[in-house]
């Protein structure tokens, strides 16, 4: 393996070897919680631009499943057709792997889509560090490639969500009675594969398109990687479908901060952000907790919330809003995904109730 250095930007540095793609690579380095579910992670389109440390220490050990689709053309196994993370960061990467599901390596997986990863870095203590000093660039720099030093870039300000959503309009079960529109802001499979469940027809449309131009029933807004305050198209389109205070509109995790933003609330960025399946959220005031999988960096000010709406959900581990819903109209958000692969099924009853007011 050959000796690598992830910088940060503040200069602090960690020394590793490398296991995947060998070539330097710049983004945005983040943390993520979960103990499994490293396919779903690294295929998550919201992950795009960033260099992710997993926290749990042993990464690799049950290998990557087949990349292959199912007769809705959806990734069976993943959260998209491919990868989106810059990188990755593990404490122990292992060479060996057992599945009955699992058909090569992480590593082969990595290098096949050309992605970079680092092992035998002390993860500890790299989150403590983010956490005491916020999520910040990092580059991952190789010893034999002393002068190919990746360019500076910013994470902020950046449109990932362009660059992950889809180009044309794409529609499922078509023919069916009830008509859902989301809007690919870096839609995961498993949204749409859970919509599907309750027979409507999905019409996916890219994160500019003017849906309002089209006949449906409830309207989705995705989640999906970067600063929402650069969607303004999206934005202005979600206004005009607030027009109408009798249609259903759910808004999942960056759906959510388009949906406050849409309605004149304003949005900030997290110290360290929310990534993980196993992100603990309360529910209004009440003494009931969600287990929930989350991956943002950015939350709804509280205090800018319209009169017409309320807060909803709150996340247990610093407070930060994690949801809001209309007083009167059928309109809510969640910041975290209402429906997940890699985690139980406490937020099911979301889709269910969207599905409900259809």
């Amino acid at each position: 393996m050959k000796k690598v250095t992830l910088v940060l930007s503040d200069g602090t540095q960690f020394r590793g070897e490398s296991f995947g793609y060998e070539n330097p690579v710049a983004g945005e380095v983040v943390f993520n919680t979960a103990m499994t579910g490293y396919p779903e992670s690294l295929t998550d389109p919201a992950f795009k631009g960033q260099i992710i440390t997993f926290t749990y220490p042993l990464v690799g050990n049950y290998g990557v499943p087949p990349i292959k689709n199912d007769e809705n053309s959806l990734s069976t196994f993943m959260q998209s057709d491919h990868i989106h993370a810059s990188a990755i960061v593990v404490c122990d990467y292992s060479n060996e792997y057992s599945h009955w599901n699992a058909v090569e390596s992480l590593a082969d997986w990595l290098k096949r889509e050309k992605v970079p990863a680092i092992t035998g870095i002390d993860t500890r203590h790299l989150t403590k560090h983010l956490r005491e000093n916020g999520v910040m660039m990092g580059k991952i720099i190789f010893d034999d490639q002393p002068d190919n030093i990746p360019s500076d870039t910013e994470y902020a300000g950046v449109n990932y969500v362009e660059q992950v959503s889809c180009k044309e309009v794409i529609k499922y079960n078509q023919g069916a009675e009830k008509k859902v529109v989301v809007v690919d802001c870096g839609v995961t499979t498993n949204i749409i594969r859970q919509l599907l469940k309750y027979n409507v027809e999905v019409i996916r449309v890219p994160w500019n398109y003017d849906f309002n131009t089209l006949e449906y029933n409830g309207l989705l807004i995705s989640s999906g990687p970067g600063d929402p305050t650069v969607c303004t198209e999206t934005i202005a389109n979600i206004k005009k479908a607030m027009e109408n205070p009798n249609k259903p509109i759910l808004g999942a995790c960056m759906g959510n901060l388009l949906v406050a933003l849409a309605s004149g609330a304003s949005v900030y960025k997290l110290k360290y952000g929310h990534r993980g399946s196993n992100q603990p959220v309360r529910i209004g005031n009440t003494n009931k907790c969600l287990i929930t999988s989350q991956n943002h960096g950015y939350a709804i000010d509280n205090n800018t919330i319209g009169k017409d709406w309320e807060a909803w959900f709150s996340n247990l581990n610093d407070g930060s809003n994690e949801g809001m819903k209309h007083k009167t109209n059928p309109w809510y958000t969640t910041q975290f995904l209402p429906t997940d692969c890699t985690i139980p099924t406490d937020t099911d009853f979301l889709f269910q109730d969207f599905i409900n007011k259809l």
